[in-house]
């Protein structure tokens, strides 16, 4: 069955998360909070085994990869030799008739105008003068804008400074999770029995303050990161570069995502520092947007810490006795992008019969329920026991639910739209047979099979 164009709106996967609660938006009660969302009950288990799955092709299965949960709290000189604290910018404009205030850059690129925020103040703002009647405010329709400014995304705290200047001398929540990688690449060397070439990954929250802050959970001000920095010597930084490019577009695939939907973006307007960069972008309802980064990041990142630290951070090759500062292959994802992207993919509107069915047909391993299990009748004891005898068993393998409310059909259209793979019905002749139907999600088949078998069958399949 095919998915039409409209399926895939982004409406209707808002509406989804909604009502079947993988998405909320935070403090909802007190009207909200802007770009800033809770994963409920479904949202968590997805994000989670969407991270359990990076996790695993990061980590777990090489042995050149380590892990690391660093603070969210450092110390503020980290950022300042990171240079997020005078270069973590976007481009920030005002609409002087509704004084909305805008990223300049994506006022530029919805006109049509390639613009990039590592640009100047001064070069965007000569795109921006030359542009500006063909701009307008989203809000308001005007064209009437103040100058670009560059705007500082770090948020700060007051975190163990008690007097009423704060201000002046902030700690930071952090805006990325590499740097925690990149003060602790010492320790991880010094204990983990890692050689060069070898990676750190970690999976956290970074906080950035967006100007505009939309598309639902694509960018948010609170968001959760994947990074991977693989530490390299300088000639061969390129050669592990193109082998981590391969490896990360692969794993988009493993998820479920097709290849038609998935492109690489090639950024021209590069930071002093690096090499080359990379975007792996997926085809989101708004259309091809940053799924991942890649970047060949240099020794910058070593160089900065290792010169206001005052600590040597160099490595000293035991197979050669060469002594040099690293260089850095960065892979930088984040969970709500990668949750929206798999959303995106596995959502289908299908006819069964007269109606129509909505059903996420998600790779296995990342629906958030894998097996659901239905006494056939709510108000029969005898099958409600039966069916909890199935449920106690099968939650011990596998994140189960048990379910009775409404009629069968409902049921499985309920289950559809948590993308559950397989729904179990125990009817009267389960309490002579000892079989139950198993229903499965995509093609609606149903089959017989013996409650022995259950695990067995189903660990073939998830």
């Amino acid at each position: 069955m095919k998915k039409s164009d409209a399926d895939n709106s982004l409406e209707k996967i808002v509406s989804l998360c909604k009502r079947r609660g993988f998405v909320f938006p935070s403090s909802e009660i007190y009207d909200g909070f802007t770009a800033v969302y809770d994963f409920g009950p479904y949202g968590v288990e997805l994000a989670n085994n969407i991270k359990k799955e990076w996790w695993k092709a990061m980590v777990q299965l090489r042995d050149d990869v380590v892990g690391l949960d660093s603070a969210i709290f450092m110390s503020p000189k980290i950022w300042e030799a990171s240079g997020h604290v005078k270069g973590f910018s976007d481009p920030l404009t005002e609409c002087k008739k509704c004084h909305s205030r805008l990223r300049l850059d994506t006022l530029l690129e919805e006109a049509g105008i390639f613009a990039d925020e590592k640009m100047s103040e001064e070069e965007i703002n000569v795109i921006f003068d030359k542009n500006v009647k063909k701009i307008k405010c989203p809000t308001c329709g005007s064209s009437d804008f103040t100058p670009g400014k560059k705007f500082n995304l770090l948020v700060q705290s007051n975190l163990g400074n008690f007097t009423s200047d704060w201000t002046k001398e902030p700690t930071y929540l952090r805006g990325e999770t590499c740097q925690g990688i990149y003060v602790n690449y010492k320790n991880v060397l010094d204990t983990a029995r890692v050689k060069i070439p070898f990676g750190i990954a970690q999976i956290g929250k970074a906080f950035r303050n967006e100007i505009t802050a939309r598309q639902f959970i694509f960018r948010t001000r609170e968001f959760e990161q994947m990074e991977m920095q693989y530490f390299t010597r300088p000639e061969e930084m390129m050669k592990y570069y193109e082998e981590w490019k391969k490896a990360r577009w692969n794993f988009y695939l493993d998820l479920g995502i097709s290849a038609k939907n998935l492109q690489w973006h090639k950024h021209e307007n590069l930071v002093f520092y690096a090499k080359e960069a990379y975007d792996i972008e997926y085809k989101f309802p708004f259309g091809f947007k940053e799924l991942e980064g890649l970047h060949a990041r240099g020794d910058y990142d070593l160089t900065q810490h290792s010169k206001f630290s005052g600590k040597d951070l160099s490595y000293l090759d035991p197979s050669d006795n060469q002594k040099f500062m690293p260089t850095v292959v960065e892979t930088s994802a984040g969970v709500g992008r990668t949750f929206l992207a798999v959303l995106s993919e596995a959502y289908h509107e299908e006819a069964a019969g007269e109606e129509t069915r909505v059903v996420l047909k998600l790779k296995p391993s990342l629906a958030p329920i894998k097996v659901a299990v239905f006494p056939l009748l709510k108000n029969k004891p005898e099958l409600v026991k039966k069916a909890r005898a199935v449920f106690d068993t099968l939650k011990m393998n596998y994140r189960a639910e048990f379910d009775d409310n409404g009629n069968i059909g409902k049921r499985y259209r309920r289950q559809d739209e948590i993308g559950t793979p397989y729904c179990i019905t125990v009817d009267f002749d389960s309490l002579e047979n000892d079989d139950v139907t198993i229903r499965e999600r995509d093609t609606m088949e149903q089959k017989r099979i013996n409650i022995n078998e259950l695990v067995k069958f189903l660990s073939t399949k998830i």
